[in-house]
C-alpha cells in the first residue's frame, strides 16, 4: 500500500500524497486540520498533484479542509485534482465548489 501524507509546503500549500481512502482518511483529516489551524499564510492551496488514488473519502477530506480554512477566514483553492476525484465531484455536483477561483 502506498503511504499517504499531508504536509505544509511553501506559501500555504497543503500537499496531499498517496492513497486517500477509508484507511488513511481519519489520520489525514486530523493532520490537515492541525496544519490549517497552524498556518500563518494568508491563503491556502490544497495541492493534490501527488495523490495516487482516491475514493470518495479524498473528496470528503477536501471539503473538510475547505471548511477548516473558512473557519480561520482563509481563502482556499484546489490544485491538480486527480481524475478519479474529479469524476466523483462531478457525480456529486461538487465540481464548481472545487473549481480553481
Amino acid at each position: 500500500m502506498s503511504e499517504s501524507a499531508i504536509r505544509l509546503g511553501e506559501a500555504g500549500e497543503l500537499l496531499l500524497s498517496g492513497v486517500l481512502d477509508y484507511s488513511t482518511g481519519p489520520a489525514l483529516r486530523k493532520q490537515g486540520q492541525a496544519l490549517i489551524n497552524a498556518s500563518t499564510a494568508p491563503a491556502l492551496v490544497l495541492d493534490c498533484s501527488a495523490v495516487v488514488k482516491s475514493s470518495s473519502v479524498g473528496l470528503s477530506l477536501l471539503l473538510c479542509f475547505m471548511r477548516d480554512a473558512q473557519a480561520v477566514k482563509k481563502p482556499v483553492s484546489v490544485r491538480a485534482l486527480p481524475e478519479d476525484m474529479r469524476e466523483i465531484a462531478q457525480v456529486s455536483g461538487l465540481t464548481e465548489l472545487l473549481a480553481h477561483p
